[in-house]
């Protein structure tokens, strides 16, 4: 019975969802589906559930968007004097002037969707290359660790501590600087001849993610029980195979909200891209209030991006913690 009301909530929900643009149907299917969800104290232990009930809160929301939009925007062609008379209120009110300066007027609110944009592109390819460096490091780290005494000298023992002097270093460095310093190095001294600015935010975010990601996989590297080892060896594998079948699944699962977060943390720190004159989020936010000489409203709206956007990826992380706790059982 839980099962199956919690697809019909997840079904209402998509729904709720699709349909939000339209004003009464959009709104009356995510108040049947919250409905369908509170009315039961049973059914919000179910994963489905809580999600149809979250695409219901966004449909609900970008539903009244909508509905707002139609009523004080839209041309109509006989409208309603009430309608009307609510209108010219609107208008005349200082919240809509301030609105309409900063956003409406030459289209400034391109700058924040173009922003917007940038800044999910640096943040998705700097979070694949924070990941690719971290996942070096880390395995070369915990390799150290845990071969240093069994290899008893040689080409194989010195080039293994090589590389593991150089990952400190790199920790030691990346950990030790503020990103916003390692940004502007690798923009106004490394790549100084380059124009491509992306790529330079890309690096230096991917560079900088890369050295706490390394400790986060090196830590659920740590936390796997090293019977773990002794299992794959007496299945007769090599520590190679020991490692990308046994060892990192395990520390992948136990990292998995750490590393979540750590993509949270690096959409924040995008902000300071503006340093190096890349228009993303919060530049675009600047370049606005440097038009318009009002710096509450272009801000303002600048936070509540970033905070929605944050609470979306929190949501996904409890989600996805929950979804690992259900599997250990």
């Amino acid at each position: 019975m839980i099962s199956k009301k919690s697809k019909t909530i997840l079904i209402i929900g998509i729904l709720s969802l699709v349909l939000s643009p339209i004003p009464v149907v959009g709104f009356g299917l995510a108040v049947v589906g919250l409905y369908q969800f509170y009315s039961d104290t049973m059914i919000k232990t179910s994963m489905k559930a809580e999600i149809g009930r979250t695409l219901s809160i966004i449909g609900l929301l970008i539903n009244l968007i909508a509905t707002a939009y139609v009523l004080f925007f839209m041309p109509f062609g006989n409208a309603p004097a009430w309608l009307t008379s609510l209108r010219d209120a609107f208008y005349s009110t200082s919240f809509y002037i301030d609105f309409e300066n900063n956003f409406i007027a030459e289209a400034r609110y391109n700058y924040i969707l173009k922003g917007l944009g940038t800044t999910f592109e640096v943040t998705f390819f700097a979070a694949l290359l924070g990941i690719a460096l971290g996942v070096i490091v880390a395995l070369v780290r915990s390799s150290y660790a845990t071969l240093k005494e069994e290899l008893r000298g040689g080409l194989g023992k010195a080039i293994l501590w090589i590389l593991n002097q150089l990952c400190g270093a790199y920790l030691t460095v990346i950990r030790g600087t503020p990103v916003v310093v390692q940004l502007m190095i690798i923009y106004f001294v490394i790549f100084a001849s380059s124009n491509n600015k992306v790529l330079v935010a890309v690096l230096a975010f991917g560079i900088n993610s890369g050295a706490y990601v390394a400790e986060i996989i090196r830590g659920g590297i740590l936390s796997v029980d090293k019977g773990q080892f002794e299992a794959g060896r007496s299945l007769g594998f090599g520590y190679v195979r020991t490692m990308a079948f046994i060892i990192v699944p395990q520390a992948f699962k136990t990292v998995l909200p750490s590393l979540a977060n750590e993509f949270i943390v690096l959409i924040k720190e995008t902000s300071v891209s503006g340093y190096v004159g890349l228009q993303e989020l919060t530049k675009g936010g600047d370049i606005i209030r440097s038009r318009t000489y009002s710096a509450f409203m272009p801000l303002i709206a600048v936070a509540i991006i970033y905070l929605v956007i944050v609470m979306f990826f929190s949501w996904l992380i409890s989600l996805l913690e929950r979804r690992l706790k259900n599997s250990e059982r």
